[in-house]
């Protein structure tokens, strides 16, 4: 503080809050007297209880430091001469700007930069308005997660635009540009201004993880604002205005397809599959440089410096030559580039790799070292050596790598991946799962794979030196659906990655008891292990459940239970798992103490395995399809009070009253309201599925329990009851996913779901009773994703199908069976009302394929078809067609009744395009469908087999099942 100046000179400024605050009812004074001379030890919260503070201020400080005071205390107004003058102004910013102005510590916030630098601006205090300036420069510059609420942000923006400080409006873009991806998480992400978001969109580091995000967004904003924007002449111009500025060639075929029903969005979305499917045309290995300059700019995949995320998911139009023009300085520069290091522009796939490393070596890429993450799953035409170059040379902090459903993607690979990418701890290479697992169907016949069933991985020492120093890094692994991974690729995996903590193996068929069991020895830091559908079986236990120091020092175990795998375990996912016998299974739950997510269904789990559990920490239990008790599963449940999901649909014992054959003391009678009543006392479920043993009863008891729930099935052997679901919406009011088997429906129940449960994504009623109409769907459900109809609504004609685009717009997947009123007209209905399906289930309904399928395939992002019993009408290239029309199909299932000639041509490997798996059913009454299709459809059709092909890295296995998959 500076020097205090004698008596003299002080003048008693009288400040009153504009705004009149609740009088202190401690005090009855209005006003209070403070003095600059004690200013550190003022006691603001009570001071601010007063509607007028009189302070006694230095005139000369307050005249040499604020142009407000300068001009009305030593000028020619008449207060300039007086002993007080009196003032209207925010008590708590005045008196923080009298901190300021006599050097006191001032904390600069969101909370109070704008009253502040208002004050500021209004006092003339230069001191402060800098303070604020910098402040908020720094703030918004810093590489830190947000520190300015975006309500606060608007303010901000919305008073430099009023007061002409440029530099405000130009660092709110700025700032709202960088945190793009925060903005739009936020609820008044719609109260943006145009203009701040238009500058937003428009700035040179917009940062959005996809343009798909963008979009949404975009889309989210004016559909806020359309009502506000109607009066407006200009409100087509205001759309375009900010739709234009999206990259349209870079937004995922799906995402495109659904957006052609938006009344905003539709002109885009026809531009941006046009574009799409222009792309595809272009050999992968071919030149884009038909589409011109102009085009090249909207292929830029967009990238910042503060990009942590790039996630190109289902762009199944993206190539090498795309990934590598986002990586360049200049897009108009790219083909001078190229040529100029002898090389034609966009053909980086034709490279080997290490033409490829040569060729990017001699670039000038840019390097983004704030990306952790890129997602190219679906992906299936980007060239992924070239790709592993770009992510060495462009993304050095990469972390994690998501390239699911990429069948090209091998063991090899990967091993390339961790060699020119040390930071990559997490990868996902999940696959479609094979549907032919050996403990789920009984196979008739199945036919070599094409070429022979060897390893992926081929190394020579030098590699396997390589290939362990790279991959120590690696925690997070998941092969999910990999059919083409044997146990030698576990063995050098489990060399390279010595870190890895998680593994995910699901429906990896090929592997052995023994070598996932190899691999269970070797990594000793797993704590999560995803087997379900697979081999795993008792060697496999004994090597969760032995010491993890086996292999190197076994005399120093003096406890094997001390540090086994099973005790650090928290996921052990083994469903369907059938090569696990009671008693391993009973040996393994007996050491599992820190499990948070388990997984059994489908296994020889008895009761006896769950009383010897000891863990207390579970969030997650499936034990589906089991023979456990009331008492066993209301034991578990009780000493897991943090349990959120419970699956125990299928467990046909639920429904009875048993008397535990333990001779525990804690065993009793137990009934199913009594193991409800459990639940309900114990846990806060998400999510629940359950069967025999369920009923309204069960639904009061459970309801404590329930009250956030956010996901229900019941299935076979429940019996909720009319009365029941009508209550469902009052005591579930969170529900997004109900899935009904077998249950009493009525008008009056589903009317009172879809009216009262807005928030609904998932909606499936299979095999139902009751009588339901139209009038049960007419409801809007904007939010509903999946719609599965199943043996509930035989009388759906095309006019209830219009109907149902209507309230349920935004569907991506239906499923119908036994809708047998509809015909091929159907199909025309379901494409212009769900443009943007990706997975499309008829069975039974009609004669909808009986003159073909054509206009079913405009649904351009379809990834899933399931077309059976519907009409004699499909050509013997079919499949072919579909795949070649479709570039994300990568599952067909049909049936040889509904073949116009009898019969199906499979693609060869190479002409498969995307797909993965085609099955095709076959009936007893085939050869007479194709004479008689109307006769024969009127008598009993009974499935004889199902021929089933699927494809992987690099082969084709066609296999006979009993059953109809």
């Amino acid at each position: 503080m500076a020097s205090s100046t004698s008596e003299d000179d002080f003048i008693t400024v009288v400040c009153s809050n504009p705004n009149p605050i609740q009088a202190n009812t401690t005090s009855t004074d209005i006003e209070i007297l403070i003095s600059v001379t004690n200013i550190p030890s003022w006691d603001l919260p009570s001071i601010l209880c007063h509607q007028t503070v009189k302070v006694q201020a230095h005139r000369n400080r307050l005249i040499q430091h604020s142009s407000y005071f300068n001009g009305l205390l030593s000028g020619s107004f008449s207060e300039s001469g007086l002993d007080c003058i009196a003032i209207k102004w925010n008590l708590e910013a005045f008196l923080h700007i009298l901190n300021c102005i006599y050097d006191c510590p001032l904390d600069v916030t969101s909370n109070n930069f704008l009253p502040l630098y208002e004050g500021a601006l209004y006092f003339g205090v230069e001191m402060l308005l800098m303070r604020c300036k910098t402040w908020f420069s720094e703030v918004v510059s810093a590489e830190v997660p947000p520190q300015v609420p975006l309500d606060d942000l608007i303010s901000i923006w919305s008073f430099g635009l009023e007061h002409a400080r440029d530099f405000l409006p130009e660092l709110c873009g700025s700032y709202l540009a960088r945190n793009f991806m925060w903005a739009i998480s936020m609820n008044c992400f719609v109260d943006i201004p145009y203009n701040l978001l238009l500058s937003c969109v428009k700035h040179m580091n917009l940062t959005v993880d996809s343009e798909m995000h963008l979009s949404n967004a975009l889309l989210v904003w004016i559909d806020a604002n359309a009502e506000c924007m109607e009066g407006l002449s200009r409100n087509e111009d205001v759309c375009t205005g900010i739709l234009k500025q999206i990259h349209l060639s870079l937004l995922p075929l799906w995402f495109a397809a659904e957006k052609r029903s938006s009344c905003h969005f539709s002109k885009f979305a026809d531009e941006s599959i046009d574009s799409i499917f222009r792309l595809l045309r272009i050999p992968s290995t071919g030149s884009v440089d038909a589409l011109g300059a102009s085009h090249l700019h909207d292929l830029r995949i967009r990238l910042t410096k503060f990009s942590k995320r790039v996630n190109l998911s289902s762009c199944s139009q993206i190539t090498s030559a795309v990934l590598l023009l986002s990586l360049l300085p200049s897009a108009n520069s790219i083909d001078h580039i190229l040529r100029g290091i002898g090389q034609s522009p966009f053909n980086l796939e034709r490279l080997d790799r290490d033409q490829c490393s040569e060729v990017l070596n001699l670039l000038p890429t840019l390097s983004f070292e704030a990306v952790q993450e890129v997602d190219i799953s679906k992906c299936p035409r980007l060239h992924l050596e070239s790709a592993i170059e770009c992510f060495h040379k462009s993304f050095p902090s990469l972390r994690i790598l998501k390239a699911a459903f990429l069948l090209k993607f091998k063991i090899s690979t990967l091993r390339k991946l961790v060699r020119k990418c040390p930071m990559v701890c997490e990868v996902d290479l999940t696959t479609d799962t094979s549907p032919i697992i050996s403990s789920q169907v009984s196979i008739v016949s199945s036919s070599p794979a094409i070429t022979p069933q060897i390893s992926n991985l081929s190394l020579n020492v030098r590699d396997m030196t390589s290939f362990y120093n790279s991959g120590l890094s690696i925690a997070k692994l998941t092969l999910e659906g990999r059919s083409d991974l044997y146990d030698s690729d576990l063995q050098y995996i489990s060399r390279f990655c010595v870190s890895l903590q998680y593994i995910n193996l699901k429906g990896c068929t090929s592997l052995t008891d023994v070598g996932i069991a190899s691999l269970l020895r070797r990594c000793i830091k797993l704590h999560s292990v995803l087997v379900c559908d697979t081999s795993f079986g008792i060697n496999s236990v004994l090597a969760l459940c032995s010491s993890s120091s086996n292999h190197i020092a076994v005399e120093q175990i003096e406890n094997e239970l001390l540090d086994s795998l099973a005790l650090n375990l928290q996921i052990l996912h083994m469903g369907s798992c059938k090569c696990v016998d009671e008693t391993s299974l009973l040996k393994l739950m007996s050491q599992m103490q820190k499990l948070k997510s388990l997984c059994l269904s489908d296994t020889h789990l008895s009761d006896g395995a769950l009383y010897s559990f000891r863990g207390s920490s579970l969030e997650v239990l499936d034990i589906s399809n089991t023979m456990v008790s009331n008492a066993a599963v209301a034991y578990l449940v009780g000493g897991n009070p943090g349990l959120k999901c419970l699956k125990a649909r299928g467990c046909r014992n639920l429904s009875q009253q048993e008397s535990d054959p333990q001779k525990r003391e804690f065993s009793f009678s137990y009934s199913c309201r009594e193991l409800h009543n459990e639940i309900g006392r114990t846990c806060m479920l998400e999510e629940i599925a359950l069967g025999w043993g369920f009923s309204y009863a069960s639904l009061e008891a459970l309801k404590p329990a329930i009250t956030s729930l956010r996901k229900i099935t019941v299935g076979l052997g429940g019996l909720l009851g009319e009365d029941g679901l009508r209550k469902l919406p009052t005591i579930c009011p969170m529900l997004e996913s109900i899935i009904l088997y077998f249950q009493v429906i009525s008008d009056r129940t589903i009317m009172n779901i879809m009216a009262n449960l807005k928030k609904l994504v998932v909606l499936a009623f299979c095999h139902c009773l009751g009588d339901i109409s139209i009038l049960s769907f007419k409801f809007s459900m904007p939010n509903l994703r999946k719609l599965k109809l199943e043996r509930v609504t035989p009388w759906i004609t095309n006019n209830d199908l219009v109907i149902l685009t209507q309230s349920c717009a935004n569907l991506v997947e239906l499923s119908l069976l036994g809708c047998t009123l509809l015909d091929s007209e159907s199909q025309q209905i379901i494409s212009q009302g769900w443009p943007g399906l990706v997975s499309i289930h008829l069975e039974e309904c009609g004669q909808v394929t009986t003159m073909g399928v054509s206009s079913l395939l405009d649904c351009k992002a379809l990834e899933d078809i399931l077309l059976r019993h519907n009409g004699p009408g499909l050509q013997r290239s079919f499949i072919f067609d579909a795949a070649s029309k479709l570039p994300m199909l990568s599952k067909v299932s049909l049936d040889f009744c509904d073949a116009a000639e009898g019969d199906f041509d499979i693609p060869n490997y190479g002409d498969r395009h995307f797909l993965s798996t085609v099955k095709i059913a076959k009936c007893k009454l085939q050869k007479g469908l194709k004479v008689s299709f109307v006769k024969a459809r009127m008598r009993r059709q009974v499935h004889r087999q199902t021929l089933v092909l699927v494809w992987n890295s690099s082969t084709v296995t066609r296999t006979v099942v009993k059953e109809r998959l």
